[in-house]
């Protein structure tokens, strides 16, 4: 029988030269299990989490069965299998990552992505997270990049640091507004979609100190489609729950596609494509402030600083604290209940050092974030304020003032 390994990379190569029906029908004539390929051709029909096989890989006293899960997300079918509840999955991979037989796996998009690419009327645009710098060797510069997913077919690539700047702009403006006491304070990162379902699932008390702000990739994806008719978004970043994030009801108009880094990274190498030897096309549009939101501590500082502008005088200022990974934003919670912290800006991100340590990630998590630090520092603005492209933007998009960042509640808003 066919591997799954075996049946995505003939099914990969097969999209990229536009001829995954005709691939198809020889894989139907081999050994395989069609349960995944049904996943690969229609990932949007199941969660962000796959199990395939049967669960006999635990030697019966359940040490190797990956049965927890912080949203509650895993049961068992009644032959004694894991089942993935898709409605409370936020794809955060610990059962991935606990699973020692491999019989859990991330979702793959490439399929239908390659499929938009190659036949859709409109346009196809990649949206690229902050943590992207270097994933693809050091020799890949952002404008490298952007040549290389036009080579495949994408209308053009856009960096989501520039709409972390509107975000970054936003939380600040609503930091400016609220937090007039000492015992006032936020919680954000609106970035990271595991952080914000541990507030709204486990630790709801506190959903009416979370600003109604979507993420960056949301208010990307949700430009675009305002900006540009029929256009089809794909984000890319190192993160499987960013999936779920895209299939959440009130959000599911803004994102059509996730990949993951290493999916992208799958296609380049089918495609025969190399980001390195690609000529530059170079946008430089994002301040430092959004660029930093990919590693832990980024959000925090970006919001300070931008505070800072706005309202240099004001008497209280952010006073920040953060935590990366689930038990240390559990614990960082848990702090906040008990009156032991004194902070009135409180950024968890779900994954260790940030999303420059998410699951998908290429390199390790502190070489990413070496990188993610550079190209901050590189950044022309420091931040929002002072960054042309953010208020050239919000024109654009019918925003006549920053302050109606917190009129409006169509783009970058949400209700939790």
């Amino acid at each position: 029988m066919q591997t799954f390994n075996e049946l995505y990379d003939r099914l990969v190569k097969a999209a990229v030269q536009n001829r995954v029906a005709e691939e198809v029908e020889e894989i139907r004539k081999l050994d395989f299990d069609p349960h995944q390929l049904d996943c690969l051709l229609r990932p949007k029909d199941y969660g962000p989490v796959w199990r395939f096989g049967k669960c006999d890989c635990c030697d019966g006293d359940g040490k190797n069965c990956p049965t927890k899960c912080l949203f509650d997300a895993i049961g068992k079918d009644e032959e004694g299998n894991i089942s993935i509840d898709i409605e409370k999955c936020v794809g955060c991979s610990g059962c991935i990552d606990r699973c020692k037989a491999e019989k859990l796996v991330g979702s793959r998009d490439i399929l239908p992505v390659l499929n938009a690419v190659n036949n859709s009327e409109g346009p196809v645009y990649a949206m690229i997270a902050p943590a992207f710098i270097s994933q693809f060797s050091d020799k890949v510069t952002p404008g490298k990049l952007r040549s290389a997913f036009k080579r495949l077919g994408f209308a053009g690539m856009l960096e989501v640091a520039l709409f972390a700047d509107i975000l970054t702009l936003k939380e600040a403006l609503e930091f400016d507004r609220k937090i007039h006491d000492e015992k006032d304070f936020l919680l954000t990162s609106c970035c990271c979609p595991m952080w914000i379902a541990m507030i709204r699932r486990i630790y709801s008390q506190y959903v009416p100190h979370v600003p109604g702000s979507v993420s960056p990739m949301v208010a990307c994806g949700r430009s675009i489609k305002l900006l540009e008719e029929n256009a089809i978004t794909v984000f890319i970043g190192p993160c499987i729950a960013k999936k779920a994030e895209a299939r959440e009801k009130d959000i599911a108009d803004a994102v059509d596609y996730v990949l993951t880094f290493q999916e992208v990274q799958d296609i380049f190498e089918a495609a025969g494509i190399d980001p390195a030897q690609m000529e530059e096309d170079s946008r430089d549009h994002s301040s430092r402030a959004g660029r930093i939101y990919a590693r832990t501590g980024g959000v925090s500082e970006a919001v300070q600083a931008t505070v800072e502008r706005l309202n240099p005088h004001r008497a209280i200022r952010v006073k920040a604290i953060q935590a990366d990974g689930m038990p240390a934003c559990k614990e960082m919670l848990a702090a906040l209940k008990e009156g032991r912290t004194a902070a009135n800006f409180i950024e968890g991100m779900g994954c260790t050092g940030g999303c420059v340590g998410g699951p998908k990630a290429i390199l390790n998590r502190e070489e990413g974030r070496k990188n993610v630090v550079a190209y901050g520092n590189q950044a022309a603005y420091s931040t929002p304020i002072d960054n042309p492209y953010v208020i050239e933007l919000l024109h654009r998009l019918g925003f006549d003032t920053i302050e109606s960042l917190l009129e409006r509640s169509d783009i970058f808003t949400r209700e939790f």
